[in-house]
């Protein structure tokens, strides 16, 4: 026989005291775990396009907005140093790009890596395209372009990719400076325009 002590301590059990509570006009209420469930279980269902991606890629986020310039970087995959005819093909691959999914305002291709600045052009549907889905097609096209000149096969580029969001139109400018200063720092050339893998929006 169930006591009426023991029905009230296990109906208290399973609700929020007042006493517990910050607000004390806030009255208990029993959780919906059932409803909770069904929710997690929809929001993990729900599936972003790639176009459309606010992606997290290991540690580094990356940020994200519509009709603003991105400067981004990414890294040869190993220690070896790209051969001109292999910066040639790059170069090639990040110009044939502009325009179709993105604007680009610079872009400079190192011994072992890329810096570009470029702004996501809309999709069809009025979505700006996606940075991870940019990356994908431009990566994807170089390392094929790169590894037929090698006559080489595997990764290219390595995994992760590093992306700033500008602010202003000043930051527009210092990052477009900083691209083309990019081959006089590294004591590559004496002028910008000296250096054959750089590349500047007039």
């Amino acid at each position: 026989m169930v006591h009426r002590s023991q029905t009230l301590e296990a109906k208290s059990s399973r609700i929020v005291r007042p006493d517990k509570m910050s607000d004390k006009n806030v009255r208990p209420t029993r959780m919906d775990t059932k409803r909770a469930d069904m929710d997690i279980k929809h929001m993990y269902a729900t599936r972003i396009p790639l176009s459309r991606m606010y992606d997290y890629h290991r540690k580094f986020p990356h940020w994200q907005k519509a009709d603003t310039a991105l400067f981004v970087t990414f890294r040869r995959n190993g220690r070896d140093q790209f051969r001109p005819d292999a910066r040639d093909a790059v170069l090639h691959c990040c110009l044939k790009g502009n325009n179709y999914k993105f604007t680009l305002h610079a872009v400079v291709v190192m011994p072992e890596h890329v810096h570009m600045l470029l702004t996501p052009m809309n999709d069809p549907n009025g979505w700006p395209y996606g940075l991870p889905d940019i990356l994908k097609s431009l990566k994807g096209a170089s390392a094929r372009a790169v590894n037929k000149v090698l006559g080489a096969s595997g990764p290219v580029w390595q995994e992760e990719s590093f992306d700033h969001v500008l602010r202003s139109e000043d930051s527009l400018e210092e990052k477009r400076e900083y691209i083309r200063q990019n081959p006089v720092r590294r004591g590559l050339v004496k002028r910008p325009e000296d250096y054959p893998w750089l590349w500047v929006e007039k």
